[in-house]
């Protein structure tokens, strides 16, 4: 799916309940993590639900593209997960690093109807991918 398209969805929902229960559907999508993945390694910090994300770099033609799988112990936080999965996965390191997530979850009206707490979190999600992103942009020596 498309950013544009998950914009698209979100514009047919007209209320912020309406949209919570579609953040709450896309995230019970998601994979499971295995129990090995839901390691200290692969926690998001800063977080008040307890978040993983797993970064799966493959090589596809263009170069190295990013693979995201998450998991939480939240059902809202699972849904904001599969966004993120959404707007990432699937796109190379230096995509990733250009993508305006503020500007993205403003258009989906997250961003006046999360709690703070919740803001941070998913705040801390997107430095996470673009973290490993990052790595992954540098060239090694």
């Amino acid at each position: 799916m498309s950013i544009e398209s998950l914009i698209e969805d979100f514009s047919f929902l007209d209320d912020w309940e309406d949209r919570y229960r579609y953040v709450i559907e896309l995230g019970k999508d998601l994979a499971p993590l295995s129990p090995e993945e839901h390691s200290a390694a692969n926690k998001v910090q800063g977080c008040v639900s307890q978040v993983w994300l797993v970064t799966e770099p493959h090589t596809e033609p263009g170069g190295v593209h990013l693979g995201f799988r998450g998991d939480s112990d939240a059902f809202i936080v699972r849904g904001l997960i599969a966004i993120l999965l959404r707007i990432y996965s699937g796109r190379t390191p230096n995509e990733i690093l250009s993508i305006d997530a503020r500007e993205i979850f403003e258009k989906l009206g997250l961003n006046e109807h999360l709690s703070p707490q919740r803001s941070n979190g998913l705040y801390s999600m997107v430095e996470r991918v673009k973290m490993d992103a990052k790595a992954l942009a540098t060239p090694r020596n």
